[in-house]
């Protein structure tokens, strides 16, 4: 496995790999790998000849007093995952070479980004859009791998790659759930043992939606307010937002109908979590 920090690198060993005839897959990921981004790696390992997994704690997408700074990095555990997993290369560039002294251009989208995670963190997706975009170039993937659990980020990379034109498929793979339903995500790695229990109540009010959408129930209004009673009885729960959206658009969906998409974000203490679940 080749480990790649400078884009000029980075960029030669795509064009030698495309040269040749190989296609090219791409996981971007900040680090701290656990077992939904090892499910993107086994799949672009089944279905690319060159595996390729970035590594880049993205400062644009954290606001101030966000956890920049104590977001996990585990370099060497990754890059010794990733070898296992068999992937080709690693790209891991320093900020510096990401965002090059005097940088001011961004990705801003309009409406996509301003709605749930937008409206929470409404600078967020300007700086995740920006690093996507800058990386599709660098590596120059045929196809680029996410994970359904950042939902609305799925939605907006796939309208971005559409409404600019770059030339990548936009795979997206179901989420990968700890045995009790818990989402996996680094920032799981926050909670306490007694916030990691009450943290389940996230899935189980998707599910309890789920189960109540299966049993005749339409009403976006009623869903929703299940939802809200199933969170609010863990003491170190508070909801953030509870919706339901369209699957492609997120306009909210009112009645609901098979497809739609159930969004959740709730801080267990101090650490916010997020998932979401399609209905039928």
């Amino acid at each position: 496995m080749e480990v790649i920090q400078y884009k000029a690198e980075m960029h030669e060993y795509s064009l030698g790999q495309r040269g040749e005839g190989k296609s090219i897959g791409l996981v971007p990921t900040m680090g701290a790998l656990h077992g939904g981004h090892f499910s993107l790696i086994r799949r672009a390992r089944e279905e690319c000849d060159t595996v390729v997994v970035s590594i880049f704690v993205n400062p644009t997408q954290f606001a101030p007093g966000e956890d920049i700074d104590r977001y996990p990095r585990t370099l060497e555990a990754d890059r010794l995952a990733c070898e296992k997993l068999g992937v080709d290369a690693l790209f891991v560039p320093p900020g510096d070479e990401v965002y090059p002294p005097g940088a001011e251009t961004y990705v801003v989208q309009e409406r996509l980004a301003g709605v749930l995670e937008g409206a929470s963190r409404p600078a967020h997706f300007r700086g995740v859009l920006t690093v996507v975009l800058k990386l599709l170039n660098i590596v120059a993937p045929h196809v680029a791998y996410f994970g359904q659990k950042d939902y609305q980020q799925t939605v907006v990379t796939r309208r971005m790659v559409a409404d600019l034109d770059v030339p990548v498929e936009v795979r997206v793979l179901p989420t990968v759930r700890e045995p009790d339903g818990l989402a996996m995500s680094t920032r799981n790695q926050y909670l306490s043992p007694i916030e990691r229990e009450q943290a389940v109540c996230l899935h189980e009010s998707l599910q309890l939606c789920r189960e109540l959408f299966a049993a005749g129930e339409r009403g976006a209004g009623k869903l929703k307010e299940a939802m809200h009673a199933r969170i609010a009885r863990e003491p170190a729960a508070g909801i953030d937002y509870v919706e339901i959206a369209k699957p492609d658009d997120l306009r909210p969906a009112d009645p609901v109908e098979p497809g739609d998409v159930a969004l959740a974000a709730v801080r267990i203490g101090d650490t916010r979590l997020i998932d979401n679940m399609i209905l039928g």
